[in-house]
């Protein structure tokens, strides 16, 4: 089995190593094409929803063009400001957190993990619509095979890591930018001779059009399509949620990632309401407006006695297929990203902030992967249901991160260079994420809108439920380490000589002090004057904190040798003989298994130790918040006739 992962997977990598961190870190192209599909996949819906909500009054679609790229220019130079003020990642949860308060935070971190959930959801299903779309009628359980099938391929190749899976889908994501800039342009070119004429024929049909139903109904009609294309924003986010995953410097990588990201979705559908309408299409049932505008554009390519348009418009539309499967590749590195950062913080369980043998944090990539799995089967695929649920969720975290943003820049005032313009901003973007979100709350509440409201809230009440527990056991195990605070260890010069020859005492010990001072006394305790030698074992576990900034690896470790040195000395100062061994990895358990293996030859009389944490209301939460460690390596131990005893320090 451990072979055939690695086959499937790929061959660990070293956590230690500097060329490892090279490798993972994404420059600014690869980051807008594994971050920016989510935001250019949008084009493939959102300028649509817009422009089909203006009904007859198509006229007004030039405004709604204008607007549209004005808006993905605004909420992505105030995004430049979330990368700048946290560079180590986190977006809208770690804004929410840190400018407005943890419970912000929450609330804007569960958002998220539902929308990323949702967009490998809707992009799969989508997807698969349209490129079913291209064939003939098929039976729904092919469909929905076909999309559980893509979204476990997509879980594979995030396992294997994030590089990997953004070089396997970067053909798709680049053959659409191409396709769709140069049927833009061409579109665009082929009707310039009534460009001209465009903004004077808009202004007398809007003069018109105002005169006969009045300004209220005007703006209240774009206001209303302008909102339902609120799609279109979707995935701007993805950058300053995962700028940790960037090449150094971050700031300046992300802020490039940004701008590709900005320019292309901007490009794209702005460009793309043009041409709905330059060539003035309608609905077409069974059709999307951009398969008919791309037809109607393609219509007249023939070479040779061939029609081009039948042959390309297949490829293209595919690619748009495609590509809305690269968008859904986006959850899989989001998603994961936000839950590591909440399990930082206690929102969540500690074991999402682990990172596999291949640096992925596995258990996000897992779970994004179930959860997008149960959401497809409860709603069966439908493209309507999920983008009533999607799009809730993306304005509020935009509308909390903008609210962050304004609250910070007001705070300094004065002290912040050109912070009023920075306010100004933030202040516009509120306003229009807010106002999308509200409208899209009213008009979708009924249609599916509170399953979004009613999903979120659940994951809410989980994560306080999870940080009320994690909190009350840190209060426990402060008060254990306050007992030893005042204990005083200093460095002997001639501290007392190993004799491997005698009983040894090994300890597996961690972060807590108290923890492994409470084993050692015991065992002091059970076993007095037994033990002539004293082994204290620690693995410093690389996990996605380690990744968090320059120098975090070499502070673990620090950490690691400050503790270690914290239990030989005070043996020392009691004249006992002790030694300590560390290691650092992503898996605790292989690295304290290695470990114990090289001290059980070293030291063959040895009696290995640990503590585990014994809750008086024990529950399956309570074990599945804590880690099974000191279980997991006794069972090692005890097959290969090493023995281990665990004690219990009650909580």
């Amino acid at each position: 089995m451990k072979k055939f992962l690695e086959f499937l997977l790929g061959a660990p990598r070293n956590p230690l190593s500097p060329e490892t961190r090279q490798h993972i870190t994404l420059i600014a192209f690869f980051a807008w094409v594994g971050l920016g599909a989510d935001g250019l996949s949008s084009s493939c819906y959102g300028p649509e929803e817009a422009f089909v909500a203006l009904g007859q009054h198509t006229h007004l679609g030039l405004y709604l063009a204008l607007a549209t790229t004005l808006t993905v220019f605004i909420i992505s130079v105030a995004y430049n400001q979330v990368i700048e003020l946290f560079p180590s990642g986190g977006g809208g949860y770690k804004v929410a957190t840190k400018l407005i308060n943890p419970h912000a935070g929450l609330v804007s971190g569960a958002a998220l993990i539902v929308d990323y959930v949702l967009t490998i959801t809707i992009s799969i299903a989508s997807g698969v619509d349209a490129l079913f779309s291209l064939l003939p009628g098929s039976p729904h359980v092919v469909k929905l095979g076909t999309e559980i099938l893509l979204i476990l391929v997509l879980l594979v190749l995030n396992l294997r890591g994030m590089k990997e899976s953004i070089k396997v889908l970067m053909p798709i994501f680049l053959g659409f930018v191409i396709t769709h800039a140069f049927l833009i342009l061409y579109g665009i070119f082929v009707h310039s001779s009534r460009l001209p004429g465009l903004i004077p024929q808009t202004l007398h049909e809007t003069a018109s059009f105002t005169h006969q139903m009045g300004w209220i109904f005007a703006v209240s009609l774009f206001l209303r399509a302008y909102s339902l294309g609120g799609g279109t924003y979707t995935g701007i986010e993805a950058v300053s949620n995962n700028v940790n995953t960037l090449a150094e410097p971050r700031v300046r990588t992300g802020k490039w990632t940004m701008f590709y990201m900005a320019t292309s979705l901007a490009f794209t559908a702005g460009g793309i309401i043009v041409l709905y309408l330059l060539w003035g299409v309608a609905r077409v049932p069974g059709q999307t407006l951009n398969a008919v505008v791309f037809k109607a554009i393609m219509n007249h390519w023939h070479w040779n006695g061939w029609d081009l348009g039948t042959w390309l418009l297949p490829m293209v539309l595919a690619l748009e297929a495609g590509l809305l499967f690269v968008a859904a590749n986006t959850g899989f590195l989001g998603g994961p990203a936000v839950l590591a950062n909440m399990a930082a913080d206690q929102w969540v369980p500690h074991q999402f902030i682990n990172l596999s043998s291949r640096l992925v944090t596995k258990n996000g990539v897992v779970l994004m992967g179930l959860s997008a799995l149960a959401i497809l089967l409860w709603s069966g695929g439908s493209v309507a249901l999920l983008v009533v649920l999607y799009s809730i969720n993306v304005f509020l975290t935009f509308s909390l991160s903008l609210l962050g943003l304004c609250i910070y820049w007001w705070r300094n005032r004065g002290v912040e260079q050109r912070w009023w313009w920075r306010l100004a901003l933030s202040l516009i973007g509120l306003a229009v994420t807010s106002s999308i979100l509200l409208v899209t709350l009213v008009e979708k509440f009924a249609e599916g809108g509170w399953v979004t409201i009613l999903i979120t809230s659940l994951v809410i009440a989980a994560g306080l439920l999870i940080r009320r527990h994690y909190g009350e056991t840190r209060a426990q195990l402060r008060k254990v380490d306050q007992l030893f605070a005042a204990q005083e260890t200093h460095q002997v010069e001639s501290p007392p000589a190993l004799d491997p020859r005698q009983p040894t005492a090994v300890f597996m010990v961690g972060r807590n002090r108290g923890a492994g001072m409470h084993t050692l006394l015991w065992v002091q305790r059970l076993f007095p004057g037994h033990f002539k030698n004293f082994i204290f074992l620690s693995v410093g576990e690389v996990d996605s904190k380690s990744y968090g900034g320059v120098g975090a690896l070499e502070k673990m470790q620090e950490e690691v040798a400050y503790s270690l040195s914290y239990f030989v000395n005070f043996c020392h100062n009691h004249g006992l003989a002790a030694a300590a061994y560390s290691a650092y990895g992503t898996d605790t358990i292989e690295e304290l298994n290695t470990l114990a293996l090289r001290v059980g030859q070293e030291y063959p009389d040895c009696v290995f130790f640990a503590s585990t944490l014994i809750f008086v209301h024990d529950n399956w939460l309570t074990r599945m918040l804590h880690n099974q460690t000191a279980f997991a390596m006794q069972r090692r131990l005890h097959l290969r006739g090493m023995q281990m005893v665990i004690l219990p320090m009650k909580i």
